[in-house]
């Protein structure tokens, strides 16, 4: 297995062109300590969630948007699992994803989570514009961190985003450093279209 040294550039080996946000994100568990992410840049991430599509545009996504240093960030990143907790505690912005379930009256609403997905893709592929990385999570304690934050019954805690800059991967415990530089891989195309195109 070859690893890679230059985390600057981690691009996809696509089977097809992709624009550069698309190719050039990955995952990485390595963030800058001292980097913050701006008010502007910050917002124009969450804009791009804000104009993902939804069923009937109903934008069943809600944001926990907390910076690092601050009661928010300290609150989500107790609730990470331990393997979580090793690294994500420098990034810049800890977002927990939230997902609307049903509406003011009860109705359910059966694809919340799943416009949760793109309202979060869209703010992942911005992010990468942005010079920024992400990371997402599903390692957390979802009802210690829907109790902290006092979100309704209707509000479930799916995910959470990592947002910052690229940092030194010797800072990461050698379990992690050695995911952080192994080669990306993908399934092919023709593992998962069930139709051909």
């Amino acid at each position: 297995m070859t690893l890679v040294t230059d985390l600057t550039s981690r691009r996809a080996a696509t089977e097809a062109p992709l624009i550069d946000p698309l190719a050039d994100r990955w995952s990485p568990r390595a963030f800058d300590p001292a980097a913050v992410v701006d008010t502007e840049t910050l917002r124009t991430i969450l804009e791009a969630a804000r104009w993902a599509p939804s069923a009937n545009n109903t934008q069943p996504w809600r944001f926990v948007v907390a910076r690092r240093g601050t009661e928010a960030f300290s609150t989500i990143h107790n609730a990470l699992a331990g393997f979580n907790q090793a690294w994500a505690d420098s990034a810049a912005v800890l977002i927990v994803n939230v997902a609307e379930t049903s509406d003011a009256e009860g109705r359910p609403r059966p694809w919340a989570r799943y416009d949760l997905g793109q309202a979060v893709a869209h703010m992942t592929v911005q992010a990468q514009h942005e010079g920024l990385h992400t990371h997402q999570m599903g390692g957390f304690d979802a009802a210690a961190i829907h109790d902290a934050f006092g979100l309704p019954e209707n509000q479930e805690v799916v995910s959470i985003t990592t947002v910052g800059a690229l940092g030194n991967i010797d800072a990461l415990p050698d379990v992690l450093r050695e995911r952080e530089v192994a080669p990306r891989e993908r399934k092919a195309l023709d593992e998962f279209v069930i139709v051909g195109a």
